[in-house]
């Protein structure tokens, strides 16, 4: 289960903790008025974050010692158990509803998130199944359909919560993946317009969804609904200039941005450091995915190739899409910004991502054969 320590990317090392260090930093900045008001301690959601980063750091480390045969071993049973999650998040009393989404379970006072369990369940999963049967993907029917029927399942049952943005980071993911062990790209082009179409036709059923694309094309139609985050955040990103109003001077933490240390805490970086600050984050992200890849490359074997690629793909794309929303790209979705973003399950499954990519970095090269 354990694995001797080997050579680590200790360049991807790096980029995780000086965003975990720009995340603990932006975290009290942003959330120091809020703590204030609503705990009586400006260092209660700061405390609060450290306590997680401390418990991601274990959990990272841990991840880093596993035996890559063990991860391929339990590959289904996490999964039938990040399955089982989802499923209990829909019965009353369970699941924990909050803003008109059920997507959390109550244990005390703590909550887990099902979402974050599974997607990296999924990324577990499909790298197994893709690098057991490499030679099935170039068929639709044995390789592609039955990725879509498992994809189907988890998006189902996500959708159910509901979590739109969470289903279009598995299906994006899961689309990496296939597209890296070689999947047939007409079979993806096809999929992927298919998939359009399912996303429109999600966003139409649902009125609330249908009022944030109204809100995404225009804000200023309704200021004070459903624009209101974009038109605040824009507020934060626009006054921050090159170099930002300075560290803890913020103006939109006033209880002027919703989820300001959340799903928006990029434009308190914004507002506080500037063009720069941001930029670093957006190049550090780019420096996560690159090194990603380049250990996908390197990897012994076609399931650590995988693994790193699904990994890579998930995290990137999370933050591309966090920051896509923050700036006014994409429509609000509640996808948080990985390892910035204060918060518990989110960053704790992140950080036993990033473990994993480290680990896989520290056996490139081996000669690993899967079993």
């Amino acid at each position: 289960m354990i694995r001797k320590h080997g050579e680590i990317d200790t360049a991807l090392l790096g980029i995780i903790i000086i965003l975990l260090v720009i995340g603990i930093i932006m975290t009290y900045s942003s959330s120091a008025v809020k703590g204030y008001l609503y705990y009586d301690d400006p260092y209660h959601y700061f405390k609060a974050e450290l306590v997680w980063v401390a418990l991601g750091l274990v959990a990272l480390t841990i991840a880093m010692r596993l035996e890559w045969r063990f991860l391929y071993k339990w590959a289904k049973p996490i999964l039938y158990i990040a399955l089982l999650l989802l499923v209990l998040v829909k019965i009353p009393g369970i699941g924990k509803t909050v803003n008109g989404a059920t997507r959390w379970i109550g244990v005390g006072p703590l909550s887990i998130q099902p979402s974050e369990v599974i997607k990296l369940a999924m990324v577990l999963m499909m790298a197994r199944f893709l690098s057991a049967n490499p030679y099935k993907i170039k068929s639709f029917r044995k390789g592609i359909i039955p990725s879509l029927a498992l994809l189907g399942v988890v998006c189902a049952l996500i959708m159910l919560q509901p979590d739109l943005g969470t289903t279009l980071v598995v299906v994006a993911t899961v689309f990496f993946m296939l597209i890296a062990v070689g999947a047939n790209l007409w079979h993806i082009a096809g999929l992927g317009i298919a998939g359009l179409g399912l996303v429109a036709a999600a966003i139409i059923a649902a009125p609330y969804r249908m009022s944030r694309i109204f809100a995404f094309l225009d804000p200023w139609a309704d200021p004070l609904g459903k624009g209101y985050q974009t038109i605040q955040s824009l507020l934060a990103l626009g006054p921050g200039g090159l170099f930002g109003l300075g560290l803890g001077q913020s103006r939109q933490k006033f209880l002027y941005l919703p989820e300001n240390h959340t799903d928006f805490i990029f434009a308190m970086i914004g507002e506080e450091l500037g063009f720069v600050g941001a930029s670093l984050v957006v190049l550090l992200f780019f420096l996560f995915i690159w090194r990603g890849f380049k250990i996908a490359i390197h990897a012994p074997n076609t399931f650590l190739s995988l693994l790193a690629v699904g990994l890579t793909s998930l995290i990137g794309i999370q933050a591309m899409i966090n920051m896509g929303v923050v700036t006014g790209v994409l429509p609000v979705t509640g996808i948080t910004l990985p390892f910035l973003s204060y918060g518990g399950t989110s960053l704790l499954f992140t950080m036993i991502g990033a473990g994993l990519l480290l680990n896989i970095s520290g056996i490139a090269g081996k000669s690993e054969e899967v079993i």
